[in-house]
């Protein structure tokens, strides 16, 4: 340790010895020649493994020396060496809040959460709140806290179904409605995707069949990718059959065919033949094994973002039924992939 004060892993094995020992002093003054060697800049990174010594300070305390008063000035020394102009360490402000918890003091706990919030808020300071907050059955708290989550960053999707599915598990579902009614009409979100599925998955648990049509084609407004009709059309399989999954595929492959998203209509039409397969009915299978698309093997020639000819590289393209007659090649094209695999061994034997 004379040669480098700041090898930490060495003062932790060397106090790990000394608590071993149980000589509470000199343990005592280890810690406080620990804590001593601050790191050298206000780099978050030095600092990650240095601020384990005042926790750890503070539990050896509490724990071992069973001086609660102690543990207590340490973890306020230590926010106060902490460069929170910089960054800060939220779990040096849960530790110190929770220490108050234990020792049934929970007015000040609460204003050491306000203090964090307040000078330096982080999101794990919020979810260990309303954590918090929630052991305590202290609902009412924890909607401010979820409040002031939102007012800090409302567009955090994971607050907004944390939120939500507080007020579901109380019965309040009108009130999680109303959550998710405001959260998905945020001009700007972090995880679109996962908000729509919680409104979608909790609106499907209460059976409630119209709301949830009217949420998906809300959400077809907003976005016509395939996993959205996909999705839709598992979902009217459930509520209303096979009938309205099929006409749910039906209008997804008009609006691929019409805004010509060539791939996109080929995993519908696929996705739409694995629904009629299994369901049974012969009719509407082959008619949509009749919209199925070739698919043909090309290559293209790739161009390096430098502008530089980067060789070629092979596609997957697809003729659809509609363009056939205009593709007087596709029968050249499937003669000589069938060519191809006789002559690499692919081919049945005697094609």
């Amino acid at each position: 340790m004379r040669k480098d004060a700041y090898a930490y892993d060495t003062w932790f094995d060397y106090l790990k010895l000394e608590e071993s020992a149980g000589d509470v002093d000199r343990t005592r003054q280890l810690y406080e020649r620990a804590i001593a060697n601050y790191p050298p800049a206000p780099d978050k990174r030095l600092w990650r493994r240095y601020v384990y010594f005042w926790l750890k300070y503070a539990i050896f305390e509490e724990l071992v020396a069973e001086d609660a008063e102690r543990a207590r000035a340490v973890l306020a020394e230590c926010r106060r060496v902490v460069p929170h102009g910089h960054f800060t360490f939220a779990k040096v402000w849960v530790h110190a809040a929770l220490l108050e918890v234990r020792q049934g003091k929970l007015a000040a706990a609460r204003k050491l959460f306000g203090q964090a919030l307040g000078r330096c808020p982080k999101e794990k300071l919020f979810k260990e709140y309303v954590q918090l907050e929630l052991q305590l059955g202290e609902v009412p708290r924890c909607r401010q806290v979820y409040l002031k989550y939102l007012e800090w960053d409302g567009a955090n999707c994971a607050a907004w179904i944390a939120y939500a599915e507080l007020e579901a598990s109380l019965g309040e579902l009108d009130r999680c409605r109303s959550l998710f009614e405001l959260a998905i009409a945020q001009p700007s979100l972090d995880m679109p995707e996962s908000l729509w599925k919680a409104y979608i998955d909790f609106e499907i648990g209460n059976e409630e069949w119209e709301r949830t049509r009217a949420l998906y084609r809300a959400l077809l407004e907003r976005s016509k990718h395939p996993k959205v009709w996909v999705s839709f059309a598992q979902f009217e399989r459930r509520a209303a059959g096979l009938a309205a999954a099929a006409e749910v595929y039906a209008e997804a492959e008009a609006h691929c065919r019409e805004a010509g998203l060539r791939d996109e209509r080929a995993l519908l039409l696929e996705s739409w033949r694995e629904l009629e397969a299994e369901g049974g009915d012969a009719d509407r299978l082959a008619a949509v094994e009749a919209k199925q698309p070739k698919r043909l093997k090309k290559k293209r020639a790739v161009v390096g973002d430098d502008g530089e000819d980067g060789g070629w590289e092979e596609y997957v393209d697809y003729v659809f039924p509609e363009e056939q007659s205009k593709a007087p090649s596709l029968k050249i094209l499937e003669m000589a992939q069938k060519w191809k695999k006789q002559k690499t061994g692919d081919g049945p034997a005697g094609e």
